[in-house]
């Protein structure tokens, strides 16, 4: 009786060490521009799978407009901060795959990893999250066996493989490759100002599903404009001097504060301003685009 009570004890603790190593590794989160139309995403996950059968993977978005580096960027910063220390990133956002531009894994100071070319994709986490390290990926050794032949899918050769190995700590950080200076490739972008009561920012980004307007100006930038909850401000949006929208707008905590189909300025769920039509679509009415030549202006 003593025996099988021993044995079942060192069993159920057998399987609780498994158990807990596998909920030990760590998440592996993927975005690309490949949509879903194709296998592409399943192809990725597939190699990762193999990997290690124990990961849990995730998704950003596979819906990065086509070779769109600035977006990458933004939704990658966008989400990256809600996800624990130890996630790994893998960013297939590459029109120059096959060139000469680096593959690479940044490590923050926030104790985040993201597997990405380094063509700008890396601008904002770097900026908002800090640098630690850069290691090139030495594709000698993090590389999918057999795959050696194609240079147009290191998504799935090289960057599911190597975040793959790195989540389920098959490999450490050092083991990735050599170290690089700690700096990534920049995209240029504007920051938003505060000059004579007028905050001059620009639309970096749409809330594309709805059409809400998303800047880049930081509540707490906005508040030096002593705006209270109700007031109006002037807004004006504008690119390359053609003037988009002019009106007061409503500061209200959330959309259904104004009535249907009016404008309403907001802190958005980033803690940026954003500007929307209450059940309608901003972008599409004024036909405001995002990009650097996209300005607003806030005064009272």
């Amino acid at each position: 009786m003593l025996s099988f009570r021993y044995i079942s004890i060192k069993v159920s603790l057998i399987t609780l060490l498994f158990s807990s190593l596998a909920w030990a590794q760590n998440a592996l989160v993927f975005q690309t521009d490949f949509g879903l139309e194709e296998p592409a995403v399943s192809q990725m996950k597939g190699v990762a799978f193999n990997v290690s059968s124990d990961l849990k993977m995730f998704d950003i978005t596979h819906e990065i407009p086509r070779f769109n580096i600035w977006e990458a960027a933004y939704r990658l910063n966008q989400a990256a901060t809600y996800w624990p220390k130890g996630t790994v990133f893998v960013n297939v956002v590459d029109p120059g795959v096959g060139t000469q531009r680096k593959s690479v894994v940044l490590e923050t100071n926030s104790g985040h990893f993201f597997v990405s070319p380094d063509n700008g994709s890396l601008t904002l986490v770097a900026d908002s999250l800090g640098i630690k390290a850069i290691r090139e990926i030495n594709e000698k050794i993090n590389r999918l066996e057999g795959s050696e032949r194609s240079h147009t899918f290191h998504g799935r050769d090289v960057y599911a493989y190597t975040g793959a190995r790195l989540a389920s700590e098959v490999i450490n950080f050092s083991q990735v490759g050599d170290l690089l200076e700690p700096v990534v490739l920049q995209l240029e972008y504007a920051k938003p100002q505060f000059n004579n009561n007028k905050i001059i920012g620009n639309i970096p980004i749409l809330d594309t599903h709805y059409g809400n307007v998303w800047t880049n100006i930081s509540v707490e930038l906005f508040d030096q404009l002593g705006v209270m909850t109700g007031d109006f401000v002037w807004i004006k949006i504008f690119k390359a001097n053609q003037e988009l929208f002019l009106s007061k707008v409503k500061f209200a905590s959330s959309f259904g504060q104004v009535n249907l189909g009016e404008p309403v300025i907001y802190v958005n769920d980033i803690l940026n301003i954003g500007v929307a039509l209450n059940q309608g679509d901003m972008a599409k009415t004024y036909d405001i685009s995002a990009g650097s030549s996209t300005t607003i202006e806030i005064w009272k």
